[in-house]
């Protein structure tokens, strides 16, 4: 596939380049965008095609689950199953921001999106272009770095576009970005426990939920 590059303004999102994004989101496609601090793999979760092409793009274990990103948390209460106390005390304290909270994926969600593991991490951004990406759908989307897996992650569009090139069929390219990536906290189990070290620490974490 010939991969197209298209540059945006992470502050101010040009409509057409949001609307090229979204359209090729429809089609079952993926594309690479700039995020908070990294940049990040889209995709339909409910489009099993597109599912597919993004664990191709990565390299990705089919048993790994990948992450989703939702507008806020009453998007995140239409997806999940059961949500308990933990996660309304964390999405109310760290969201929009860089916290993934595990929790139990309602049948909405296609098995192949959660690993089979019938559980997803999600996390409400605080990108303007994400964020837009997600109002202009009206819906959820598959958010995994956009990197070969074993390979670092890339921080502008020219190293997605040089790493991902006929991997993806669209990188926006909003410049470099800067900052840590996400922490990753699984709240499923009756003593929580931080997956993936980031932003947020878990002394904050431990504090909010006390």
């Amino acid at each position: 596939m010939a991969t197209d590059l298209v540059e945006i303004n992470p502050e101010e999102p040009q409509p057409e380049v949001l609307e090229r994004a979204a359209a090729a989101v429809r089609r079952g496609k993926v594309v690479a965008i700039p995020s908070d601090a990294l940049y990040t793999l889209v995709a339909d979760p409910f489009n099993l095609r597109a599912v597919t092409q993004a664990f191709k793009a990565k390299g990705r274990e089919l048993q790994r689950s990948l992450p989703i990103l939702v507008r806020d948390i009453l998007m995140a209460e239409e997806f999940a199953g059961e949500l308990n106390n933990r996660f309304f005390l964390l999405a109310r304290r760290f969201w929009p921001g860089p916290l993934t909270i595990i929790v139990p994926a309602s049948a909405k969600i296609p098995l192949k999106v959660t690993g089979n593991t019938g559980r997803m991490a999600l996390r409400q951004s605080r990108s303007k272009i994400l964020n837009s990406l997600i109002d202009l759908l009206n819906g959820p989307l598959i958010s995994t770095s956009a990197n070969i897996s074993g390979h670092p992650t890339c921080r502008s569009g020219i190293e997605v576009f040089g790493m991902m090139d006929g991997r993806v069929d669209l990188v926006i390219d909003g410049g470099a970005c800067t900052g840590q990536g996400a922490t990753t906290v699984d709240i499923t189990d009756p003593y929580w426990k931080v997956i993936k070290a980031g932003a947020i620490e878990e002394k904050e974490i431990a504090e909010c939920l006390q």
